[in-house]
């Protein structure tokens, strides 16, 4: 008799990872997969969409090496809130005349592998229209990213100052602005409002406790 228990595991194990991987890989294909339809959509070179492309991308890649766990230190996907901002933001912060023109502050609280997806997606498209059309579009112009946490609701506020005047669009939402909405009711069962103010869009986004951790 030949003891066999030691390679049945680890043909498991190896078909248990294997399908692991093929999920996160098909669920990698769909999102870019999406994100290049409504890329496609809203812009109207080849070059454009390129470069907003491989923004939306390089953004999930920023917050993916954010989320994964460290071998022999976590078990679990998992990120801080104010990290993962702090990264998605950072490299807008660059592009005034002052370093710390972005400001974040948030209470200490995870944020899981699926939402962290979610959320890098919305800081990217709010970040990109304040860099057309905002606050982060002229030098001396700042960006504060606050957070409240309640049973009910994670409330996310984001207040620009010091950009151009701004009004209510008068156009239908764009397709970035729904990509914000969709997201954030789909993934987090969320919702956002923004206030239009003159001095910058204060935008507040509500976020399900539970969908965060996820």
């Amino acid at each position: 008799f030949i003891d066999v228990t030691g390679r049945k595991q680890a043909e498991e194990g190896r078909e248990l990872l294997a399908g692991e991987m093929s999920h996160r890989v098909k669920n990698l294909l769909a999102i870019a997969s999406g994100l290049t339809a409504i890329t496609s959509r809203s812009t109207t070179t080849t070059e454009q969409m390129a470069h907003e492309l491989t923004q939306r991308l390089t953004a999930l890649g920023r917050a993916h090496d954010l989320v994964r766990p460290v071998p022999d230190q976590t078990t679990s996907a998992s990120a801080l809130l104010g990290d993962l901002l702090s990264v998605l933001l950072a490299p807008y912060d660059d592009l005034g005349a002052f370093s710390g023109r972005i400001r974040v502050s948030v209470p200490r609280m995870s944020v899981g592998e699926v939402s962290t997806t979610t959320i890098a997606l919305i800081v990217h498209e709010l970040a990109t229209n304040s860099l057309k059309y905002g606050a982060l579009s002229v030098d001396t112009g700042t960006l504060d990213v606050s957070c409240s946490a309640q049973n009910e609701a994670v409330t996310l506020v984001w207040t620009e100052n010091g950009g151009p005047p701004v009004s209510a669009p008068s156009k239908a939402p764009g397709y970035g602005s729904r990509l914000i909405e969709r997201s954030l009711a789909g993934a987090l069962r969320g919702s956002i409002v923004y206030d239009w103010a003159k001095e910058g869009v204060i935008a507040t986004l509500k976020i399900d406790p539970e969908r965060l951790a996820l």
